[in-house]
């Protein structure tokens, strides 16, 4: 029981104060230390066995090799990845899945809303808080990144979602379950009574914070000038050790340990504890920072002047792979699931590969009478060794260690166990990318995918559920820290009016119904295709969906919409208008085969009448009688009805020529829009 000397009035204006040590006295603050370090130790010691198995965890996802000399030294040391697959497994299905695209929020639209206003508010409230996670708090995709390939491993990290006044903006910090120490059994961590962050710091960032007001100001106290070295519990000296590496050594660069420790305590003595967030450091336990865990006076609840309740701020979302069976605030993982089982594949393979090694390279047992020359014999490829004795005596004088090959039935169990492996994880052959069989059907295989599938369905959604919580959080510092209005990205608005609604109704962007892009495709194009079949749909909507599903860039470029482009034509005019330009086709392939013939032929008369206008002058120059004259004139004749017949000709094809003008002017014409008609 924490008694104190100085109590502390509980007032408006205690819950927006930088630092609340300056109201205690030094002993107080002592007492405040103590008490913290207290139920921190407590804290940590209920949670012994699990922060061993979490560690062991870890050492088999990071493929850590323990030392071994037995049953030799440098004997086979080879950890088998299979925590390691499941967890990089899980990571590559659900980091695409949950984080699609520039959009990772949205807000539903509670109830309804004819004039779309809630429409709106919701899209502008979305787009912001994805502007948000994306683009201002710049690590928070990094440690998503990081918590989905952290969390199938140790089955529990935590997100710590916070304002910072310097930076004015909101962040999400990943906190790994081994750095939040909770009561092992506490229901859940809003319930939970005491949370203690373990946060390092560094010297510098010490002395930023006690110069800036947010740390009391022990600069120059003993113990901050002391070099000092982070406290160890066994489980950590235990992990070093298995690791292979030796304590830090304290100097001037060692960071500083700091316990934050989310509490509550009553320090107005009302018997009625109130929630505040203690800072102490860990080796001196001397109190650094206390503040209010609530942020306005209103989440004090009075009853005359009685404190009735206080609505505390939680700033840490836990998010859990699969709940603990025994009730445990801490998750469980593949870590945790597969230890045992990937502990005896370890064991199995080790045996075999020995076993190999034996058999590969086993001495033997020599007779006291055989003769050999002193010295150690060395075999090469067609070398031969020299022996004082018969074959017959070196026969019976050899005896090689009896020695057997690798278990064939070591080998089937260790099959045996990979198989059961993959069942609890989920990753199977078929999920891994690998073809099952030559002749399997594809619906044997969609359905083996779909199954198969089943556990992560679970998973993503319980991911999921934890995403909305943080960004619950997110939406409620909005709503408190936001300027009235204020402009983001490429010339959008909003405003703190806008995050003054229902939390629960932000939601993460993602479906954790759907858990892998070829089904979000499938299903997106079903939907688009029963649009365009059954009357009820909105066309524009699911083409829009099926653009997302896609995450196809410049879909407003591509598709503007159907009320920004002309109508298309009936079909059956555009049925009609083929079949007419292809009659009209072949007329004017007509008419220029015509005029070709015409153009041919009017070569052919050209050419005769130079030859007979050739043959007439011959005949003139030669002419003795009155027959050779009556010839001149015939020929001379024949040239005029030549001549004629080309000059027809001529005419008949300046019409062909004329008429196929008129046809491709009338065509070009009917191409050209219609213009708009005069006032």
């Amino acid at each position: 029981m924490l008694n104190l000397e100085t109590q502390i009035k509980l007032d408006d204006k205690i819950c927006h104060e930088a630092n609340l040590c300056s109201r205690f006295s030094e002993d107080d603050l002592k007492r405040i230390g103590s008490w913290c370090w207290d139920g921190y130790e407590r804290d940590v010691q209920s949670r012994e066995v699990w922060l061993r198995r979490t560690q062991a965890a870890m050492d088999l996802a990071l493929q850590l090799q323990r030392e071994k000399s037995s049953p030799w030294p440098n004997c086979s040391n080879v950890a088998f990845p299979l925590v390691t697959i499941a967890a990089m497994e899980f990571h590559s299905r659900a980091y695409p899945a949950l984080l699609q695209g520039s959009q990772i929020v949205k807000a539903r639209v509670p109830g309804p809303d004819p004039q779309g206003q809630l429409k709106a508010r919701a899209e502008r409230v979305g787009r912001y808080m994805s502007y948000q996670c994306l683009e201002e708090d710049q690590a928070w995709e990094e440690q998503m990144d990081r918590l989905l390939l952290q969390l199938p491993i140790v089955g529990s990290v935590f997100k710590k979602s916070r304002f910072l006044p310097v930076q004015g903006i909101n962040v999400s910090e990943m906190v790994p379950a081994v750095k939040l120490v909770m009561d092992y059994y506490a229901k859940s961590v809003e319930s939970c009574a005491r949370k203690t962050h373990v946060i390092e710091l560094y010297r510098n960032e010490v002395h930023e914070r006690c110069v800036g007001g947010t740390f009391r100001d022990f600069l120059d106290e003993p113990w901050y000038r002391s070099p000092s070295a982070p406290p160890q519990t066994e489980g950590d000296v235990e992990a070093d050790r298995r690791k292979g590496l030796n304590p830090p050594f304290a100097d001037e660069s060692t960071p500083l340990t700091f316990l934050e420790q989310h509490c509550w305590m009553d320090a107005d003595g009302d018997g009625y504890a109130e929630p505040y967030i203690i800072t102490i450091e860990a080796n001196s336990k001397s109190v650094a920072r206390i503040i209010a865990r609530w942020e306005d006076p209103k989440d004090v609840e009075r009853v005359g002047n009685r404190v009735l309740r206080i609505r505390a701020t939680e700033q840490f979302t836990g998010y859990v792979l699969i709940p603990s069976p025994d009730g445990s605030v801490y998750g469980m993982g593949f870590g945790v699931l597969l230890g045992p089982l990937n502990e005896a594949v370890n064991t199995i393979l080790n045996q075999l590969v020995d076993a190999g090694t034996l058999a590969n390279t086993a001495g033997g047992f020599l007779a006291r009478g055989v003769k050999f020359r002193g010295g150690q014999y060395t075999f090469t490829q067609f070398g031969w060794n020299r022996v004082d004795c018969t074959g017959d005596d070196l026969q019976k004088s050899v005896f090689p260690l009896p020695v057997r090959e690798p278990s064939n039935v070591l080998f089937q169990v260790l099959g045996f166990l990979v198989n059961y492996t993959q069942r609890i994880s989920g990753s199977t052959d078929m999920l891994a990318g690998e073809n099952p069989g030559q002749n399997t059907p594809a619906q044997t295989s969609q359905t083996m995918v779909a199954q198969g599938m089943k556990i992560y369905s679970a998973l993503f959604k319980r991911v999921w559920r934890c995403m909305k919580e943080e960004f619950s959080k997110l939406y409620i510092l909005n709503g408190r820290y936001l300027p009235a209005e204020k402009l983001f990205g490429d010339g959008g608005k909003i405003s703190r009016e806008d995050f003054l609604g229902d939390p629960s109704q932000i939601v993460p962007a993602a479906d954790p119904n759907i858990i892998s892009e070829e089904m979000r495709i499938q299903l997106a194009l079903l939907i688009s295709e029963r649009a365009r079949m059954i009357p009820g749909y909105s066309i524009e909507a699911a083409e829009r969906n099926l653009h997302s599903a896609m995450q196809l860039e410049g879909s407003d470029v591509l598709y503007p919409g159907p009320d920004k482009v002309p109508p298309l034509p009936n079909p059956k005019v555009q049925v009609e208008e083929m079949k007419m330009k292809v009659k009209m086709q072949d007329l004017q392939m007509k008419q220029q085969q015509f005029a070709m013939e015409l153009q041919e032929e009017q070569k052919v008369n050209q050419a005769n009448i130079i030859q007979m206008i050739a043959h007439a002058e011959q005949l003139a120059a030669q002419a003795q009688s009155e027959q050779q004259g009556h010839q001149i004139a015939l020929i001379e004749s024949m040239i005029g009805a030549m001549k004629l017949r080309n000059e027809q000709l001529k005419m008949h094809i300046d019409s062909v020529l004329k008429a196929a003008e008129i046809d491709n002017e009338r065509r070009a014409i009917e191409k050209q829009p219609a213009g708009n008609g005069g006032d």
